[in-house]
C-alpha cells in the first residue's frame, strides 16, 4: 500500500484558533490521582477489552465508545440528512432514500485520538484511556463521494462540514459536535456514510441512524448521529476543529491538527488475570503470543515482540482492507519467573512506535509501546 501521508498530506489545513484561550477540557494536566470528573467520563465511555483483539471484527458491545455529550434520541421515521452549502443542488434525504442508494461495506479500524492519555505524566484531564480505545468493524453505507457528486460541489469548495445531533458545552462553548474534512479527503471513495455496523442496524451509541466513517483518521473525524453535511468555501473554525483535537505543547499553543492514526500494535495479554490488579499469570511452557497492528499513515510492515528487552520479529497476516488492523503472532517458551512482554509496530511510512510516551497538552496520539508484566509459574 502506498504511503497514505504522501497521498493526502498536501490537503491538510491548520485552522486558526477559534477564540481567546478556550480550553478543550477543564484544568491543567495533573500528577495526582484520577479526578471525579475523569471517573465519570470513564463510566460513560468504554474501551475494548484486550482479549477482543482475538476477533477480526469487534462486536459492537466491545468496540470502544467515546460520546462527547448525550446520546441523542432520534426517530428514524422523521429523520432527514440535509446536504447544502457550496453545492448546485441542496437536498434532504430520508433514511429510506439512503437505503436505496448504492452502498459499500468496508472493514475499518477506528481508534480514539486520546488513546493512551492516562499513561502521560503529567496526565491531561479528559477521558482517561489506557490503551484500549480501539475497535474494528464492518461499516455499510453510502459512499460520501456519491452523494456529493449528485449534489454538485462548487469549484471553490475547500472543506465539507459534518454536524451531529449531539449537543452540549465544552471549553465554555455551547455547540453541536461538528468536524470538517478537506474536500479532497471527503471525495475519497472509501469515506462512507454508514447505517449498518457488522451487518446490523447501527446501535444508538455508535451513531444511529447514520454516521460518518473516515478510514485511516482518528475517530473524532467519524461524526456520529449525522444531521447535516455542508460544503464550505472557507475552512471551518468550530471548537472541535480549531481548539480540541490539536497537538499542543501548552494551553496557549495553537498547535497542529490531529488527523491520521499513528502506527500502533497491541498484544492479547497471555494467561489469566488477577481480578483487581489485572496482573497476568500463566504456566511455564510454550505459548503463542498474538495481537493486532494498524496505522493510518501506511501499511504495517513489521511487528517486533520484546521479551525482557530482547526483540524478535513476529509473523504478520494480511489485513482485510488497507485501513483495518492486521493480526500478528509469535511463539514463546515461557520460563518460570517474572517477565516483561512488549510489541512494537513499524509502517510503510517509516514510522515506528516510540519506547517512551511523547507528551502533549491534550494527550493526543500517544502510541507508546505496550508493556505487559507476567508471572510464569
Amino acid at each position: 500500500m502506498p504511503k497514505q501521508m504522501s497521498r493526502y498530506s498536501s490537503v491538510l489545513k491548520s485552522p486558526r484558533r477559534q477564540a481567546a484561550n478556550p480550553r478543550p477540557h477543564s484544568g491543567e494536566p495533573s500528577h495526582g490521582p484520577l479526578t471525579a470528573e475523569e471517573l465519570q467520563l470513564a463510566v460513560r465511555n468504554h474501551s475494548m477489552p484486550l482479549e477482543a483483539l482475538r476477533n477480526d471484527t469487534t462486536p459492537p458491545g466491545l468496540h470502544y465508545v467515546l460520546t462527547h455529550f448525550d446520546i441523542p434520541f432520534i426517530d428514524a421515521g422523521h429523520w432527514h440528512l440535509r446536504i447544502g452549502g457550496a453545492v448546485q443542488r441542496s437536498t434532504e434525504l430520508s433514511l429510506r432514500a439512503l437505503l436505496r442508494a448504492p452502498s459499500i461495506t468496508l472493514p475499518v479500524t477506528l481508534e480514539c485520538a486520546g488513546n493512551g492519555r492516562s499513561l502521560l505524566r503529567p496526565r491531561p484531564l479528559s477521558q482517561p484511556w489506557v490503551l484500549e480505545g480501539v475497535g474494528t468493524a464492518l461499516w455499510t453505507g453510502v459512499p460520501l463521494a456519491y452523494l456529493l457528486a449528485r449534489a454538485g460541489v462548487d469549484d471553490d469548495a475547500v472543506e465539507v462540514l459534518f454536524s451531529g445531533a449531539d449537543s452540549g458545552v465544552q471549553g465554555g462553548v455551547p455547540q453541536q459536535y461538528a468536524r470538517s474534512l478537506p474536500i479532497e479527503e471527503a471525495l475519497r471513495p472509501d469515506v462512507v456514510l454508514a447505517y449498518r455496523m457488522n451487518g446490523a442496524e447501527l446501535p444508538p451509541q455508535h451513531g444511529y441512524p447514520l454516521r460518518l466513517v473516515v478510514p485511516g483518521w482518528y475517530g473524532m473525524a467519524s461524526v456520529k448521529w449525522l444531521s447535516s453535511i455542508k460544503v464550505l468555501t472557507r475552512p471551518y473554525e468550530g471548537f472541535q476543529q480549531a481548539v480540541a483535537y490539536r497537538y499542543q505543547q501548552d494551553a496557549d499553543d495553537a498547535g497542529t491538527p490531529v488527523t491520521w492514526i499513528k502506527v500502533r500494535s497491541l498484544m492479547v495479554p497471555p494467561g489469566v488475570p488477577d481480578f483487581f490488579s489485572r496482573s497476568r499469570h500463566l504456566p511455564a511452557g510454550p505459548v503463542m503470543l498474538t495481537g493486532r497492528a494498524w496505522s493510518g499513515q501506511g501499511a504495517v510492515q513489521r511487528v517486533d515482540v520484546g521479551i525482557d528487552g530482547k526483540w524478535a520479529p513476529a509473523q504478520l497476516e494480511h489485513p482485510a482492507s488497507p485501513f483495518a488492523w492486521c493480526a500478528w503472532s509469535m511463539p514463546w517458551v515461557a520460563d518460570p519467573g517474572e517477565h516483561q512482554l512488549a510489541c512494537r509496530a513499524t509502517d510503510s511510512s517509516g514510522a515506528v512506535q516510540p519506547l517512551e510516551p511523547v507528551w502533549n497538552y491534550q494527550g493526543m496520539g500517544n502510541n507508546v509501546v505496550q508493556r505487559i508484566q507476567v508471572s510464569v509459574e
